[in-house]
């Protein structure tokens, strides 16, 4: 499991919006620090604010450990990344077979839309688990 603290701003029904702390190891002027931290901050000024699953009913202004599962982010990764290049890649090969280079841009466009149809499908059938999203740890 992977934790982070951070502060409940609203509640909606099972669910919370939580603006998460600053994470990192801390040692971003050091010798062997990474400087995640830093460059986390240059690319995404506004603080990080997430819906997660709220079981236990927390309220406004609660501290809160939100975890997510093992695995879950590298499984949404890949859903977000390599279906939809597969995709691309499977209609623009067999448009090209079937209709030369405006077959291929025709197959990548329908792959493209066909992937985020099946993504959109999917994320709408997702049920709201501890074993695939966010939740507050109590």
């Amino acid at each position: 499991m992977t934790d982070a603290r951070g502060t409940i701003t609203a509640v909606n029904g099972n669910t919370a919006d939580v603006t998460m702390d600053e994470t990192g190891c801390g040692r971003c002027h050091e010798e062997g620090g990474c400087g995640g931290l830093n460059l986390g901050k240059m690319l995404c000024s506004s603080p990080r604010s997430f819906r997660v699953l709220n079981p236990g009913n927390s309220a406004v202004g609660d501290r809160v450990t939100v975890v997510i599962a093992e695995g879950a982010v590298r499984r949404s990764a890949t859903l977000a990344y390599v279906v939809p290049l597969l995709a691309l890649l499977v209609g623009a090969l067999s448009g090209s077979a079937l209709a030369g280079e405006t077959g291929a841009i025709v197959g990548a466009l329908s792959g493209l839309l066909g992937a985020w149809l099946i993504l959109r499908y999917a994320q709408s059938r997702g049920s709201p688990d501890r074993h695939s999203q966010p939740y507050i740890r109590y």
